[in-house]
């Protein structure tokens, strides 16, 4: 979800500083014996935090390695300087970049180093591979922390009218009757920000993948689309569904992201389609947020198949133009680490779990990242779409955004968004389109 990554980067970023263009290798050691490895991240606050307690953490613990940290900004141009560093051999030591279908996009088996078989790997939960993976070879570790894209709630409303998560989308609906009943918004919808209206369809991909295993190949490859795909077009028909019950916010299509977490944890709302990141900002000034949010997966047709959307952390990655190849490898085996989560947990509020076995989460974690970690130990969850296929139509929410508010039908909705996606795929040259 480009866009939500976009808005959340935008929420969290303190630009403090420019990117550094100028690179180098640490190559030979010093003459005390040192090694000089630089690392580039992105310049959001949480993105930089995370990477100081990492950094230091590691070389107190290897004092022969020195860690420069490096920033670049977020967003696209972000992404031209990590490709352009790459193509002209200029790239950092080690860097963080995104995991899943953008990093296809970096030419990872002519960059990066495989990692595959590799003892770095040693810690790092197999469900997390394929998102660092392209024809079979793996190119990094996780950094930072997982994110679910599912329903927030508030468990105080929950609580008083003695309600159950749901495992179902019958028994979510219920319950957002019983909700309607006592006066309280069943579901908030933030049309203003109109990146917030694609989670119904983003966070419902686990239901797709479970119902149809192979969508994302042949979405790719241009066989399977939204509107011929009933598991595929639910997503929308959700959207649908929450308004015409008349279950929506008053205000939903002038709201802000900000007011709809507002009114979710202060308990005017009852249900917030919405990314588990959301909530660690808000605990410095509405500490409530961190117990009375918890977070769900939206749920299917099949509570034995309940599970949850998983918006997989970013990766670290060693280019292939390092001349500190060892010292680089012993970094990313840290970083996989539970010693390394217990360094970050002590700087940052994560938002989920961590991909990397014997990681635990703080004891006062949020409550949405202890909720997301149940599903992860149950095995029931599914990479995003946009992890798993490169193929995203610009469009998206737009189109969202009509058919949560009543104007689009959600089969002309599924068909429109089919046509925006075949204009990307044509961009991105693949087979099939």
């Amino acid at each position: 979800m480009k866009t939500s990554h976009r808005a959340l980067g935008a929420a969290l970023a303190v630009l403090a500083m420019t990117a550094l263009t100028s690179c180098g290798s640490g190559g030979e050691p010093a003459a005390d014996g040192t090694v000089t490895l630089k690392f580039l991240v992105d310049n959001s606050q949480a993105t930089v935090d995370t990477a100081k307690a990492l950094t230091d953490a590691f070389m107190q613990a290897n004092p022969t390695i020195k860690i420069e940290t490096e920033t670049r900004p977020g967003g696209s141009e972000g992404d031209n300087i990590v490709k352009t560093r790459l193509s002209t051999g200029d790239m950092s030591d080690v860097f963080w970049y995104n995991s899943g279908s953008l990093l296809q996009a970096l030419n990872p088996s002519q960059t990066l180093v495989d990692l595959t078989g590799d003892p770095v790997l040693q810690h790092v939960q197999k469900d997390f591979l394929p998102v660092v993976t392209q024809a079979g070879k793996v190119y990094g570790v996780p950094a930072g922390t997982a994110m679910g894209g599912g329903i927030l709630y508030n468990r105080k409303v929950y609580d008083k009218l003695g309600l159950k998560v749901p495992t179902t989308w019958d028994e979510f609906m219920a319950n957002n009757e019983k909700i309607k009943a006592a006066g309280i918004a069943p579901v908030i919808s933030t049309f203003k920000d109109t990146w917030t209206s694609q989670l119904f369809v983003l966070g419902d991909y686990y239901n797709v993948q479970a119902a149809v295993p192979n969508f994302a190949q042949d979405y790719t490859a241009g066989k399977a689309k939204f509107a011929t795909t009933p598991a595929a077009t639910a997503g929308f028909q959700h959207l649908a569904d929450v308004h015409a019950k008349g279950y929506l916010n008053e205000g939903f299509g002038s709201a802000t992201a900000d007011q709809g977490m507002k009114l979710l944890v202060e308990g005017k709302g009852a249900h917030y389609p919405m990314l588990s990141a959301q909530v660690p900002p808000l605990v410095a000034t509405m500490p409530q947020a961190a117990t009375d949010v918890g977070f769900f997966g939206i749920p299917g047709t099949d509570p034995a198949k309940n599970g949850a959307t998983v918006w997989e952390p970013a990766g670290v990655y060693i280019p292939k133009t390092t001349e500190s190849l060892e010292a680089a490898k012993k970094f990313l085996a840290f970083v996989a680490s539970p010693a390394a989560a217990d360094a970050v947990n002590k700087a940052v509020q994560p938002a989920g779990p961590y991909r990397v076995e014997g990681a635990k989460l703080p004891d006062d974690a949020v409550q949405v990242a202890k909720d997301l970690q149940v599903y992860i130990d149950k095995g029931a969850t599914a990479p995003a779409l946009e992890f798993v296929s490169p193929v995203k139509g610009p469009s998206l929410e737009q189109i969202t955004v009509a058919v949560g508010s009543g104007l689009t039908p959600p089969a002309e909705g599924a068909a429109q968004y089919d046509k925006d996606v075949e204009k990307q795929a044509k961009q991105l040259g693949l087979a099939g389109w």
